[in-house]
């Protein structure tokens, strides 16, 4: 699940939700939001099928494989309080969805290839775990090379308009650097998603 490379707009359909989000898969969506390879009316869906499709929108969105996502499920469960919150609350910190997050890259495909490709700094060092979670006062910076600044300050530019940085990160436009202020909460996750459902179906 970590590395899907399939049609990533059939994905969005039979989901029924943007969990891809480069340009072609968002207009697959808004263009026929029925499932793939089903043109008559669509099924009631069981309560265990809705729970699936959740987990499966987590795993997609956040570039999960199974047993990543069983193990931050073991985590957010040995861990006081509402588990379901805990559990997004990992996802949002994972570094590959703060870089996405901050501005950086428009798609959470691209922040992962930029994280593997050894494009980023977390504090001063140079990292290639996009699953490297982050803490309040980490810093994401560019590698110092020109190619790299120049292709991420078009894509900064160039989604500019669409950019909503969350509270909890702090983003320099101007100086491409990004700072952790705060940890997550499930809040602050924009997934549709039915986390106690979820955790309910994942401790069966």
């Amino acid at each position: 699940m970590g590395r899907y490379t399939g049609p990533k707009g059939r994905i969005n359909r039979r989901l029924g939700a943007m969990v891809f989000e480069n340009a072609g898969a968002v207009r697959a969506l808004e263009k026929r939001q029925n499932p793939p390879g089903m043109a008559q009316r669509r099924r009631k869906v069981s309560v265990f099928g809705m729970a699936l499709a959740d987990k499966q929108k987590i795993k997609y969105y956040y570039g999960l494989r199974e047993a990543q996502l069983r193990r931050y499920f073991d985590m957010a469960r040995a861990e006081k309080g509402n588990t379901g919150d805990h559990l997004l609350a990992m996802c949002e910190r994972r570094l590959d969805n703060v870089v996405r997050r901050a501005g950086f890259t428009a798609t959470r495909l691209q922040a992962r290839q930029g994280v593997v490709h050894r494009h980023f700094q977390l504090n001063g060092k140079t990292i290639d775990k996009p699953s490297i979670f982050v803490n309040p006062g980490d810093v994401i910076t560019l590698r110092n090379r020109p190619n790299l600044k120049t292709m991420y300050r078009d894509l900064v530019d160039g989604s500019s308009g669409s950019r909503h940085t969350p509270d909890w990160i702090q983003f320099d436009v101007k100086g491409l650097e990004a700072r952790v202020v705060a940890l997550p909460t499930a809040s602050d996750c924009s997934l549709p998603v039915d986390i106690g459902a979820v955790v309910a179906h994942m401790a069966r």
